[in-house]
């Protein structure tokens, strides 16, 4: 059964190239088959979502998989730029981090984090884990219309 809309881009906010990996295989594992954009800082990730990389008005994910621990911006300054933009507010956001740090919780928590998961260590454990993700909130979650 595919679990998504393709129509609709995922972004991925990642630094660490054997998560990246691990997470698009489990993506494609659980046929989560929407384009997947891939931001290896927090720089890239803002330079995608406000089109300050070229597309002056780009299209809002259906969902952000977002690192707390990353280069140039941190994951917490993109979340809270996310959720301060009018456009951006009421996209999913899912923090997938391997932080245990009850501030980075509090904190995320406190600019509307959508949901907060520690990445499993175990293979099997986050493709499950993926698969949970996806189907929520690319399957069962009703979103409002995102303008453009």
């Amino acid at each position: 059964m595919m679990l998504s809309n393709p129509m609709k881009n995922i972004l991925l906010v990642e630094d660490n190239p054997d998560d990246v990996e691990l997470a698009l295989h489990a993506l494609k594992r659980n046929n989560i088959l929407n384009p997947i954009d891939v931001a290896r800082d927090g720089q890239a990730a803002l330079d995608v979502l406000f089109g300050t990389g070229g597309d002056s008005h780009p299209e809002a994910p259906a969902l952000i998989l977002l690192d707390l621990k990353l280069p140039k911006v941190d994951g917490i300054d993109v979340l809270r730029r996310i959720k301060d933009d009018s456009r951006l507010k009421n996209v999913p956001v899912v923090v997938l981090t391997s932080s245990k740090e009850e501030k980075d919780i509090v904190e995320s928590y406190n600019l509307g984090v959508n949901s907060y998961i520690r990445k499993p260590v175990d293979f099997e454990q986050f493709v499950e884990t993926v698969r949970y993700i996806g189907y929520y909130w690319l399957l069962l979650n009703e979103a409002p219309v995102v303008p453009r």
